[in-house]
């Protein structure tokens, strides 16, 4: 039977979201989302100028170089705010660090998936044969093909993958964009569901509004814009405060539910959530039981199984803070600092000798002013 949205089973042209359509949802996406995790939801975060403050320094020499604004909010076990840096309130897109509550909405809406495939589900994937190959499963099982895609064709993420990639003549493709396993999920589940396909990335498909519903279930708050992603899916606009609180939230679910399930195949299979190599991979292999998810733009969030939850925003969008910062949050909720040191910042050289590096802030990283010399 040809699916809903195809011409005898070949996939037809689909329609893009409309950027015309980028809109506040100040009344929330339906009357179901107003409750949740015992309390109602928030109001949507304001949509403002973030007051973003220094989260890190790059120092040479003892000497403050340069520095990256940004906003950090580090939670305790019990929820509370343990500590935050700038503006955790302003409404703001977590990129690709939502995917994690996207894959949450499409196991709650029948997605049957576990494991290896449920971790592609939420990954900005490096463009590795495993992920090319765990894409193309996931459309088999759903009996469609990579025509089917609505996300862009790109070229692997991965730096040495994509350099294999370009002398073997391969062009830019839809399975080796990095949200390629999201994308074959959300069809996936649209299938199942005998949703239409073809308009699968149209924010009012039940789908995405399905989508929409966990993200504010999960964050504690309304939805405060909805916009489209770099790949072509929708992306909605939270505080930070809220990603934080909807990471404590999946770490901390029931053992059986949606969010335990995607915390568990992220963990397990850290590597198909981003690839060989990739510092969310060492980060997870590092602290045992710590779900991290990054995205584009310099936005990291994290949690341990017991609730503490760190997000980090750089307001410049540089890697080269988001790790060394989110690190800092997170030996302040007490991660030991030994199994952090990898990702305390990469070396500034000087004629190929260390003359510094980035550090995070005195506020999350007490030594920095050691190092720098200065006091703040």
């Amino acid at each position: 039977m040809a699916p809903r949205g195809s011409r005898d089973g070949r996939p037809v042209r689909r329609t893009r979201p409309d950027r015309a359509r980028v809109r506040e949802r100040g009344g929330g996406v339906s009357a179901r989302a107003t409750a949740g995790y015992g309390r109602p939801l928030a109001a949507a975060p304001s949509v403002r100028e973030p007051l973003h403050a220094p989260v890190a320094r790059l120092v040479r020499g003892g000497v403050v170089e340069g520095v990256h604004y940004g906003s950090v909010v580090v939670l305790a076990a019990d929820g509370t705010v343990e500590l935050q840096i700038g503006d955790i309130e302003a409404a703001f897109y977590p990129r690709s660090a939502l995917k994690p509550l996207q894959a949450v909405a499409l196991l709650r809406a029948g997605l049957p998936l576990r494991g290896e495939l449920l971790a592609l589900t939420a990954a900005s994937h490096s463009g590795e044969e495993r992920h090319l190959a765990g894409t193309r499963r996931l459309l088999e099982l759903a009996g469609l093909t990579e025509d089917h895609l609505g996300n862009i064709a790109d070229l692997p993420y991965d730096p040495v993958v994509r350099e294999d990639w370009i002398r073997a003549g391969r062009p830019p493709s839809r399975l080796a964009q990095n949200c390629s396993g999201k994308h074959a999920a959300m069809l996936w589940t649209a299938r199942l569901n005998g949703w239409s396909l073809d308009d699968y990335l149209d924010p009012e498909h039940p789908l995405q509004r399905a989508v929409a519903e966990t993200v504010e279930t999960l964050t504690g708050q309304r939805v405060a814009r909805v916009t489209v992603d770099g790949c072509g899916a929708p992306l909605f606009s939270v505080s930070l405060h809220g990603l934080a609180r909807a990471a404590a939230r999946i770490v901390t679910a029931p053992p059986g539910t949606p969010e335990a399930h995607v915390a568990d195949a992220m963990r397990e299979h850290a590597e198909m959530v981003s690839g060989s190599g990739r510092d969310v991979a060492a980060l997870m292999r590092a602290v045992p039981g710590l779900l991290a998810k990054d995205g584009f733009e310099g936005v990291q969030m994290a949690a341990l199984p017991d609730g503490r939850a760190v997000a980090v925003k750089i307001a410049d969008g540089s890697d080269r803070a988001r790790v060394p910062v989110a690190a800092a949050a997170l030996a302040r909720v007490g991660v030991d600092p030994a199994a952090l040191a990898e990702f305390s910042g990469a070396p500034l050289l000087g004629g190929g000798v260390v003359v510094g590096g980035v550090r995070a802030v005195p506020a999350l990283d007490p030594l920095t002013d050691r190092v720098v010399g200065v006091a703040g």
